[in-house]
């Protein structure tokens, strides 16, 4: 684009003008009178009605929820009430983090290669949990990552193998070979075990402010093994036998200690299953997984081009219409939910200022949500969607819109991304999207 529009940003409190917002806080009914949410068949249920949603994505809310000096409880109860006035009932949130020495990873971590995890930070995934329950949301947790922004599977290795390690956008390693050696993880005892018991001391774990077994809690809807996890680069380095073994034992693991919760794998779909039907079939159709998991990345992709969204937004549209249907007959053919759980686009322009305008973002997310609300009409699979990623009040510290270790100001674009460049921010016109789909579906016949 050569001319960048600008907007007045909107406060907090003007944040739906001229729309119905929530309820208090305090008149939302809380997560603990509530059901927990299972699957039958291609629908999630919440006793006798189904379960559908538009939601988020906020992978720092543990961090917010610390009483610590990187955290700030005050902004994330903002933040909290400003998806709620959205319609907003479900955030898929980070549950891990592995500190170590990959570049661009956040820091602190929940953990290190000991057992002696950060428990400042898990009482703030506690406190989030706690007050996303007093306003009625449910969370999706994530117990791993593909990527480096959060440690993830390279710096499991890293801790077993003597501290070796790849960087991801290495120009001494170029891709795929950064998620080739991240496929050894899933081979690796020593590795396996470290990331087991993890799961075993998150899932089992008692929340210390609200007092109830994380088990016990319907705030939570779903575990999932990783964000974005897959099997390695390319076929070439793919051992998809031990592949799927990771994921049917991680899956029974966390059954085992939490059967009341529902679990995926955290999976884009195909790109994440090397553009391999067979393969996102057999990851998914493993019992112990319940719901197939779909993120959507144009741009990303390169089936748009951010500079240039005026000539490439269309063919961008298409792939994206394509992948959502190829991903709707996958689901049919499993007989299994999905859930549109990533789906982001850049500003006008590539721009990661907030001043700048959303027009093909916001075109973007009504397509999405058209497709998702149509599905949902017709008792077609998708029962949800969380766009990545909720910014809120947050604003970049640097001119560069960068991320330094030190900063504060969390937001949905992860540390090795530019800040500003796929969220939404308080005032985003984008709000009001993701406002009306939330009314739609609780329109919807239950």
């Amino acid at each position: 684009m050569t001319t960048i529009a600008r907007r007045t940003f909107l406060g907090t409190s003007a944040l739906l003008a001229g729309c119905t917002m929530a309820p208090p806080v305090a008149t939302m009914p809380a997560a603990t009178n509530r059901a927990f949410v299972r699957r039958e068949g291609a629908r999630l249920m919440v006793g006798s009605e189904p379960y559908r949603f538009a939601g988020a994505n906020i992978w720092y809310a543990a961090y917010l929820g610390a009483d610590a000096p990187y955290g700030d409880r005050a902004r994330l109860g903002r933040e909290l009430d400003a998806l709620a006035a959205m319609g907003v009932t479900n955030l898929r949130v980070l549950a891990s983090a592995e500190e170590g020495p990959l570049k661009n990873s956040i820091k602190p971590g929940f953990r290190g290669p000991a057992k002696d995890y950060n428990q400042t930070l898990l009482a703030g995934l506690d406190y989030a949990l706690a007050e996303m329950g007093k306003r009625g949301m449910r969370a999706v947790l994530y117990l791993t990552n593909f990527w480096e922004w959060s440690g993830g599977m390279m710096t499991y290795l890293s801790y077993v193998n003597g501290g070796q390690y790849l960087n991801m956008n290495d120009p001494a390693h170029p891709w795929p070979e950064f998620a080739n050696y991240n496929a050894q993880f899933y081979g690796n005892a020593r590795a396996m075990e470290l990331y087991r018991d993890w799961i075993r001391t998150v899932v089992g774990r008692t929340n210390s402010v609200t007092g109830t077994r994380y088990a016990d809690d319907p705030a939570i809807m779903a575990w999932q093994l990783s964000n974005e996890p897959r099997p390695s680069g390319d076929l070439a380095h793919a051992n998809l036998p031990q592949f799927y073994a990771w994921v049917r034992a991680s899956a029974q693991l966390i059954k085992s200690i939490d059967p009341n919760h529902l679990v995926s794998t955290g999976s884009e779909g195909l790109k994440g299953g090397l553009e391999r039907a067979d393969i996102v079939l057999a990851e998914h159709a493993i019992p112990e997984i319940d719901y197939l998991t779909v993120h959507i990345w144009p741009n990303n992709w390169d089936w748009v081009k951010q500079t240039d969204l005026a000539n490439t937004a269309a063919r961008g549209e298409a792939l994206t219409d394509k992948y959502i249907a190829d991903h709707v007959a996958l689901a049919r053919q499993l007989d299994k939910p999905m859930v549109i759980e990533e789906f982001g686009y850049p500003r006008d322009g590539g721009s990661n200022d907030p001043a700048v305008a959303t027009t093909y973002k916001d075109r973007f997310y009504g397509r999405i949500y058209a497709a998702a609300l149509a599905s949902m009409t017709e008792g077609g699979p998708i029962v949800g969607t969380n766009f990545w990623a909720w910014n809120g009040e947050a604003r970049a510290q640097h001119p560069d819109y960068r991320f330094a270790e030190g900063d504060r100001q969390y937001m949905g674009d992860p540390p090795h991304e530019p800040q500003g460049w796929y969220g939404i921010f308080t005032g985003d016109t984008t709000i009001r999207l993701v406002a009306d789909q939330a009314a739609a579906i609780a329109r919807l016949p239950r």
